[in-house]
């Protein structure tokens, strides 16, 4: 049992399990809005996501994250550089728009973990904007990358899903946020540091309003689709209930991200059975 944990924390350290979220999620767009997904992009984004996700957690600083003494942080490097190796392997294949994306992805993400301004470390450092960043950074991968590799027009129904998977993110990332509470300096005022657990609790849950209820603004919606909706509805109402300050060492890194990978079996097994 020793031997089974230590290979999923290095899964979940590794940053693979929300390299798996992602890739869920590309393919909820695919559902979702009906374009078809890019195999090449989402297996892309997969890989990309392990290696920009622990240059993020481990390599705020470039010597710290290239001269690395502990073994354990020496494989993630490892899984990371292959990681890159695919991801570019598969970026060869992308559309040149799909590139513009997501050199803009990147550079938000760079600018959220490099040095920006003498006077803040980074856009972390800029009091209460991290999830917002980072739901930013989510909804233009997941949307409207997979839209441009396919041709698609920015129209209403796009920038519809673009907004209702900024708030689905942004409420997943507030369980993250109160755990991290204990860990994070007072200077990132984080919404949990600014307003209080129970205020952003009851923030997430008014967030779910409008995630729900942008589906049926749409011109184009199934049956499966809004079912699907509902019961992500309740099931995100539900997780801010149940997030705690005090959380189970897995709750927020492995069945809170793996609520991506929840939404896009509903909407598969739905769509089999409508």
């Amino acid at each position: 049992m020793k031997a089974v944990n230590r290979v999923f924390d290095f899964y979940l350290d590794a940053s693979i399990h929300v390299a798996f979220a992602i890739y869920a999620l590309v393919h909820v767009t695919d559902i979702t809005l009906g374009y078809g997904v890019d195999q090449h992009l989402a297996w892309f984004l997969f890989f990309g996501s392990i290696a920009c996700y622990n240059f993020v957690k481990y390599g705020v600083e470039a010597k710290k994250y290239i001269l690395v003494a502990n073994r354990y942080h020496k494989n993630i490097q490892l899984v990371s550089f292959i990681a890159l190796a695919i991801a570019l392997y598969h970026g060869y294949f992308l559309k040149l728009e799909v590139w513009m994306g997501v050199g803009g992805l990147v550079g938000l993400t760079g600018l959220y973990a490099v040095p920006m301004l003498p006077n803040a470390k980074n856009l972390r450092s800029w009091g209460g904007l991290k999830i917002f960043i980072v739901a930013l950074v989510w909804a233009g991968a997941t949307v409207i990358l997979p839209v441009l590799s396919e041709g698609g027009l920015m129209e209403k129904d796009v920038w519809i899903e673009c907004i209702q998977r900024f708030l689905f993110v942004l409420i997943l990332l507030i369980p993250f946020e109160i755990r991290d509470m204990a860990y994070d300096s007072p200077e990132l005022k984080t919404l949990p540091q600014r307003y209080g657990v129970a205020n952003t609790k009851i923030f997430g849950s008014f967030a779910t309003l409008p995630f729900f209820f942008l589906i049926f603004m749409k011109d184009t919606i199934s049956m499966y689709e809004a079912i699907a909706g509902g019961i992500m509805f309740l099931t995100l109402r539900a997780l801010m209930f149940v997030t705690k300050r005090q959380q189970n060492k897995y709750f927020s890194s492995f069945w809170v991200e793996g609520i991506s990978v929840f939404w896009w079996t509903l909407l598969f097994v739905f769509g089999r059975l409508f």
